[in-house]
Formats: C-alpha cells, structure tokens, sequence
C-alpha cells in the first residue's frame, strides 16, 4: 500500500511564496513521474506541473516563470516551489504519483490535498 501527504499550504498575499512537499511511502518499487494538480471551487482539477524521473518537466501556462517543481528520487519526494502568487492561484493543491510497488503493480495515487489560498 502507498500514501501520499503534501504539507506546506497556506495564507500568503499576492506577491508572495510557498512551498510544498509531498511524500510518498509504503510498499514502493519505484515511483515514476509525479505532479501537482489543484481545484479550485467550482472548477475542475487541473495540472500544474509534472516531472518524470528523469527530471524533465512541464507546466501549465498560467504558472510557467512563477512555479518551480523538483524532486528527490533518494526520498521519494516532490516539492513545488511557488512565487508570485497570485489570488487565482487560491485552490486545493493535490499530490499525483505514478508508483510501482514491491509487488509490481502500477497505480495512480492522490495526496488528500493543500489549501493554498492567496489574499490580502
């Protein structure tokens, strides 16, 4: 069994930055690519950035040149390093991991979700 917990949301004002953290643990072979999604309310969840365990990445447009998200392979980690924000950013932010466990089996798993709300 795998789990995923983010931390590091928040109230930041327009301008300012967080930074949050997933990690994955329990029965893991591997952990392939792994993101960031957030909804906010009323609308549907949508990609913020993703990385592949090679390091490659992409982002969604409305957060290119403010967003930054790596990885650690070593702790099976992600992190997403957010400047600028701005007051639609204000979402859940959710953890996505593509894992392979100890048994080989592939699955698609969720953080239970940040809020990250940005306010003056």
């Amino acid at each position: 069994q795998v789990q995923l917990v983010e931390s590091g949301g928040g109230l930041v004002q327009p301008g300012g930055s967080l930074r949050l953290s997933c990690a994955a643990s329990g029965s893991i072979f591997r952990v392939d690519a792994m993101g960031w999604y957030r909804q906010a309310p009323g609308k549907q969840r949508e990609l913020v950035a993703k990385i592949i365990s090679g390091g490659s990445t992409n982002y969604a447009d409305s957060v290119k040149g403010r967003f930054t998200i790596s990885r650690d392979n070593a702790k099976n980690m992600v992190y997403l390093q957010m400047n600028s924000l701005k007051p639609e950013d204000t979402a859940v932010y959710y953890c996505n991991a593509l894992i392979v466990s100890t048994t080989r089996a592939t699955t698609d798993n969720w953080g239970q979700g940040t809020q990250v709300t940005v306010s003056s």
